[in-house]
């Protein structure tokens, strides 16, 4: 959520921040409900002050022996007047709220200009993409004797889910355990566990909701709880209504989830294979940091997730989303895309967001600045570390070899048993 004080402050730079992500931000609308609930505001308090002023002159009336009896009436009469103001200010802010809610963030002043992903600019590459001399397959061709079955996925459940079994789902196990170890060993991650179901509060702290419910699994005999679309809810909202020591900071987090995903927005996208599906497996890193440190930290996660492509020798691409295609609570993003010879084109595997103080004020995730001695809010940051579905298709079709076989990349040998070979 945006600072309302920006906005009482300079609504004419909101409103052009807003522009660039072509988001239609009605000014005077806004305006015609910030100057009404000031009005209101001002009638509150003076109505307060008044009868606190009545409720003062009955005590000294009953002191010179008066009749209270009027001084009674009126502060009753002013009583009745606060409550419907207070009604009614409650009401405004509500609705202020809930229009606050569905703004997204301003964007950090590095991000292109753009509508689509067509303006995303490439930032760096890595990695030489492998030459086949023969036609390479994709990971539904390469999985189908292998352990890989999406029938039995819609059998068990239904579309867009998928069973993995023997070596395959021992590869996967083995991604996610590099990832894991990675990130706690070399970059300074706390590993942590969380719950797989959220509370609403939690979705509205990291921008879920109530923008993007439609996308969200509810559970029926319960409606307070969702399944977790990524582990960034619940890990970020491990600081929610938390004053954080400075000496803490930064907090870093590596956490193993599966996810789960409608795919409301995206109905016949990628509906073969594994590219996007209702549950996938994810390592997501997560930083909570000082605001001056946040541009920094951004960098660094990104730079761990490439770690993890770079270790595979997966060929990637770095991208900086454009204003267009920058998520609704980042800042600024940035998207790695891994090289899938199935399909001849770089494809999202970690998206890496700087959410700046977006999250922390919904959140009201602060820390205890010493210079001054007050609750700031923190910056958080989060990115995949990796997708590990994606992540297996990845090393699927890159390793593959004329007879179809897999090699096993070098990293996760540890990880398999004496296995070197799918």
């Amino acid at each position: 959520m945006l600072d309302p004080r920006l906005f009482r402050a300079d609504l004419e730079f909101v409103t052009e921040q807003l522009n660039r992500r072509s988001f239609n931000f009605d000014s005077e609308s806004y305006s015609e409900l910030e100057a009404k609930r000031k009005a209101i505001q001002v009638k509150t308090q003076e109505l307060q002050n008044e009868r606190n002023s009545r409720s003062k002159a009955i005590g000294q009336a009953k002191a010179r022996g008066e009749d209270v009896q009027p001084l009674l009436d009126q502060v009753q009469y002013l009583g009745d007047q606060l409550k419907a103001t207070e009604a009614e200010l409650s009401d405004i802010q509500s609705i202020m709220t809930a229009l606050m809610e569905g703004i997204p963030n301003i964007l950090d002043e590095t991000v292109p200009v753009g509508k689509n992903e067509e303006s995303n600019v490439e930032i760096s590459r890595w990695g030489d993409k492998p030459e086949f001399a023969f036609e390479p397959k994709d990971h539904v061709d390469l999985g189908s004797n292998k352990g890989m079955s999406f029938e039995l996925g819609a059998k068990i459940a239904s579309a867009r889910f998928v069973v993995l079994n023997g070596m395959l789902a021992r590869l996967q196990r083995a991604i996610i355990q590099l990832m894991l170890d990675t990130h706690v060993s070399e970059h300074g991650y706390n590993e942590t566990y969380v719950p797989f179901l959220v509370n609403a509060d939690s979705l509205r702290g990291t921008g879920q909701l109530p923008k993007f419910e439609a996308d969200l699994f509810k559970v029926n005999n319960d409606p307070t709880l969702y399944l977790i679309p990524t582990a960034e809810v619940p890990v970020t909202n491990i600081v929610r209504d938390v004053i954080i020591d400075a000496k803490d900071l930064p907090l870093k987090f590596v956490c193993h989830s599966p996810c789960f995903r409608s795919e409301a927005g995206a109905y016949g996208r990628d509906v073969r294979g594994m590219i996007r599906q209702h549950q996938f497996e994810k390592v997501e890193i997560v930083q909570i940091v000082k605001p001056d440190e946040s541009r920094k930290a951004h960098e660094e996660l990104t730079g761990h997730a490439e770690i993890i492509l770079q270790k595979l020798k997966l060929p990637y691409r770095k991208v900086l989303l454009c204003a267009g295609d920058t998520g609704f609570s980042s800042a600024k993003t940035y998207d790695l895309e891994v090289w899938l010879p199935g399909q001849q084109a770089y494809r999202e595997i970690s998206s890496c967001s700087n959410f700046k103080d977006f999250q922390a004020r919904r959140l009201q995730a602060r820390w205890r600045n010493p210079e001054t001695g007050k609750p700031e809010l923190v910056h958080t940051l989060n990115g995949s570390g990796l997708a590990a579905g994606r992540t297996l298709i990845a090393v699927m079709e890159n390793y593959q070899d004329a007879d179809g076989n897999i090699q096993i990349p070098e990293a996760l040998l540890p990880y398999m048993g004496g296995v070197t070979i799918l």
